[in-house]
């Protein structure tokens, strides 16, 4: 975790020796309460994953009812990502991100209370509304402080945490869901979201005097070094001769059709991310596992690696400067294991050092993408067009689940789709090979 920090304050072009000091303060002093934060929000998005075990049983849901629950939380988070994202830049983001860690804490822990599908529909939902923007918002937050070639390394950071809740969402969920059943006559699955739902109101709290709305409001930078992150900024700024938030700049971007290449791209990524992170259990399940600690200990393997391989694969990209293949690679190698998982192969550890490999090809994959639509679109696209790829292609939290859902109901098994989102991986792949530029 220090090696990734540290590696996103090398100086950039231009910089002065003193400002590797400077960024290497401010990455220590904001990144890792944001890191933890942001961990625990995806802890709490995809820890349904880990109650699906015991909940569909308690309250007779199925497959398909599981994933529409699951297909909603994206529903409230796409259609209030950009609101939340203009609360935070008319209020700040001292009480915008205590405001979302208070409301998705409350939703979370409120799971425990479900009884009906509607009940579990509308939290989902809620916990979506209540979340969106916490993500683009600490994208956002970022560029208050680091200029833009200090701020790609910064954000990988922040894509290790989804294996990292992965992993932690392993060792305590199932122990939670197992040791604690019974206790006070609830089952294992409340006691998880009451639990796992309380570090998200602390972290709220502690947000309102953890972090400082920006740079001019930080008490442990001196003068000197508020003037040199605000020039900085601004030197950025003015080179670039922009305004991202223009109304010319949104139509421009949306008659750019790589923007809706880059969210094609974006939208079949996702949707096997997401699978792996919502459906893991079950698939370790269908391996022949049956305990649900032991289930939720093996989800650690296939996260564990993927963090490796995630900050591995990306600095191989950013050493030798090539996307385009590296991208290609991990899709489409990541496919392929998707669909040798389909084999069903009787030994359980070649199941899951395949599983592994689908995890640790597909989260590589995510920022390295992220790397190619600033350099794909122009300047003044560039602010619309990255916010475009991002809504239109995290549409497949609302789709995949769902349709994933549907094909376990009517076949009994995921092996078609697993075939689907081989074939959304193979077409993202060839996609970036043949249409992007070689120094994207």
């Amino acid at each position: 975790m220090t090696q990734s920090i540290d590696a996103a304050v090398e100086p950039a072009g231009g910089a002065l020796p003193a400002d590797d000091a400077l960024y290497r303060k401010i990455s220590l002093r904001v990144v890792p309460f944001l890191f933890l934060c942001y961990v625990v929000s995806f802890l709490d998005r995809i820890n349904i994953g880990f109650a699906q075990l015991q909940m569909k049983h308690d309250l007779g849901f199925n497959d398909a009812m599981y994933g529409l629950g699951a297909a909603v939380f994206y529903v409230g988070y796409v259609l209030c990502e950009v609101p939340s994202n203009m609360l935070l830049a008319r209020f700040g983001a001292r009480r915008t991100f205590a405001r979302i860690m208070l409301l998705w804490g409350i939703a979370s822990v409120g799971t425990m209370f479900v009884r009906t599908p509607a009940h579990f529909y509308l939290l989902r939902f809620a916990l979506g509304v209540f979340e969106a923007g916490f993500f683009p918002g600490i994208v956002l937050y970022l560029t208050y402080w680091f200029p833009g070639p200090r701020r790609a390394a910064i954000l990988s950071v922040f894509f290790a945490g989804v294996a990292v809740a992965g992993v932690l969402g392993g060792l305590f969920s199932g122990w939670l869901m197992r040791d604690m059943a019974g206790t006070l006559g609830l089952a294992g699955w409340q006691w998880m979201f009451a639990i796992e739902g309380l570090p998200a109101l602390v972290l709220g709290v502690f947000a309102l005097t953890r972090l400082v709305d920006g740079p001019a409001q930080a008490s442990w930078l001196s003068a000197h070094e508020k003037a040199r992150v605000a020039q900085v900024l601004a030197e950025e700024e003015g080179g670039a001769g922009r305004h991202p938030h223009a109304a010319g700049a949104l139509r421009q971007a949306l008659r750019t059709p790589q923007v809706y290449l880059l969210a094609f791209i974006y939208f079949s990524l996702t949707c096997a991310s997401l699978t792996l992170n919502f459906w893991m259990p079950l698939m370790i399940r269908d391996f022949g596992i049956t305990d649900v600690l032991s289930i939720s200990l093996y989800t650690t393997v296939p996260n564990a690696l993927g963090i490796v391989g995630l900050i591995a694969i990306a600095r191989h990209s950013d050493r030798t400067g090539e996307r385009r293949r590296h991208f290609a690679f991990c899709t489409i190698a990541g496919g392929v294991a998707l669909v040798l998982l389909t084999l069903h192969l009787p030994s359980f550890a070649a199941m899951l050092a395949i599983l592994s490999c689908a995890t640790v090809l597909i989260f590589a994959a995510l920022p390295i993408f992220w790397t190619m639509p600033s350099r794909c679109l122009t300047k003044a696209a560039a602010a619309p067009g990255i916010a475009l790829v991002s809504s239109i292609g995290i549409t497949s939290g609302i789709v995949s689940p769902w349709v994933i859902g549907q094909i376990k109901v009517h076949t009994g098994s995921m092996d078609d789709a697993l075939y689907l989102l081989t074939g959304l991986l193979l077409a993202s792949g060839c996609a970036v090979l043949l249409t992007m530029k070689e120094r994207a």
